[in-house]
């Protein structure tokens, strides 16, 4: 049972007509042309994959044909190359919530985390104990215990609910508490202020992963002097697939710095061709190779849908989008087996609506044939991201008709349903 009050749950018509209201009242409707939606495909994965911009191709276009093709090396000084990094983070640290000089943009994911996370820790020394969340997505998990077998630190797993009295109690001798805000499964929305004050009292560093949160909600990283964080940049930034991925250094920490891959684009002089390393100032020392330029430029490109629009009017239509899938899913899918992983508080709610079934996977994969695409996560979640910027409500009904009609049918019990892919 979906919820506790079933027969007060709408019909359809009166689904259908609340749909419709609210995507005529919808203040961030024109943003849906900033984006090239394939026909006849509802897509509710813009939380693993953001849909395709329309101004990238054009971008890519010019990169290739005219600054690659054409300009050639010359396009580092001439287009701007060497800067794009910079300029691309301070285009990101508005959706974050941070002045500009504080984030840079390269590298994937992985290389930001473990770059951030050892600096951190650095930060703290004589600390021996690192928090992490054992709900964190797995590679976050990875890089800490790697972080820790490198400085000899207790990588302590602690769910993010108990993380400030953890904090409190181990007063001193936690080097830093490194949490997402957003559970990247069941979508559920952790109190970044409240854990980041935590950790300060506790004299620790706080480490924010956003891949989840960056351009789905709005994040105050300067106003809750957040100390360190990264995130993707093909989620809800839609920069595309393997785009690259962004640091946030406060100002306060950037002169002591002390990061392990130091590379020569993060060098004071990198065409000195010094043989040993100095820092840049500021936010350049957090650089460290040359970076992929193609994606940077998607990247950078994909950022101008969010020109004129205010994180807070994302986070309005974000919620409304989500409480009004779960208010179909109680009116449609009552009964047929599955339950609501998603915090239904707002205030406790990301940009995602999971449910759980024991049949997810060929649930999501009939869905998908039928040109609804969300994904799931094992073992038994049905995801379902909203990007503000381009889902409408008559998308989420329609998305929730076709589970219903997905299940009550057992059309996903087809054996082309059955079989898994490499990525699910």
């Amino acid at each position: 049972m979906l919820t506790e009050h079933p027969s007060a749950a709408p019909d359809l018509d009166t689904l259908t007509a609340r749909a419709a209201a609210l995507d005529n009242a919808d203040p961030l409707a024109h943003t849906r042309e900033r984006f090239l939606l394939p026909e006849g495909v509802v897509y509710l994965d813009g939380n693993s994959l953001g849909a395709l911009p329309a101004a990238v191709p054009a971008a890519l276009e010019d990169a290739v044909h005219r600054q690659w093709g054409t300009d050639l090396i010359r396009s580092w000084n001439g287009n701007g190359w060497w800067e794009a990094p910079a300029r691309t983070g301070d285009a990101l640290g508005r959706l974050i919530g941070a002045a500009p000089g504080q984030v840079v943009a390269g590298d994937t994911t992985s290389v930001q985390l473990f770059n951030t996370l050892l600096a951190a820790a650095r930060l703290r020394p004589g600390r021996r104990l690192l928090l992490t969340d054992p709900d964190h997505f797995p590679t976050d998990q990875y890089i800490a215990d790697s972080v820790g077998r490198l400085l000899g630190l207790e990588v302590r797993r602690v769910p993010a609910r108990e993380a400030a009295a953890v904090l409190a109690a181990e007063s001193g001798n936690v080097a830093v508490a490194a949490y997402a805000p957003v559970d990247y499964r069941t979508g559920g929305l952790h109190d970044m202020a409240a854990l980041t004050t935590a950790a300060h009292e506790a004299g620790a560093l706080m480490h924010w992963d956003l891949c989840h949160a960056a351009g789905a909600l709005p994040v105050q990283l300067d106003a809750l002097q957040a100390d360190f964080a990264v995130g993707c940049g093909y989620k809800y930034l839609s920069g595309g697939p393997g785009a690259p991925a962004f640091a946030y250094i406060a100002r306060r920490h950037q002169q002591d710095f002390d990061h392990p891959l130091t590379g020569w684009h993060g060098h004071a002089e990198p065409f000195a061709m010094s043989g040993t390393y100095t820092p840049a100032e500021g936010i350049g020392r957090a650089r460290i190779s040359t970076p992929p330029l193609l994606s940077l430029l998607a990247l950078e490109a994909a950022l101008t849908a969010f020109d004129g629009v205010e994180m807070t009017a994302v986070r309005d239509k974000s919620l409304s989008l989500t409480g009004f899938f779960l208010e179909c899913a109680d009116a449609l899918l009552d009964g047929l087996g599955f339950t609501v992983a998603t915090p239904r508080d707002p205030k406790r709610r990301g940009s995602q609506v999971a449910l759980r079934h024991p049949e997810a996977y060929p649930l999501v994969a009939a869905l998908t044939a039928r040109g609804v695409i969300g994904d799931m996560r094992a073992p038994d979640l049905l995801r379902f991201g909203f990007n503000a910027l381009y889902v409408t409500h008559a998308e989420v009904l329609h998305a929730v008709r076709e589970l219903q009609a997905v299940v009550t049918s057992g059309a996903h019990r087809a054996p082309e349903f059955q079989e898994r892919p490499t990525v699910t």
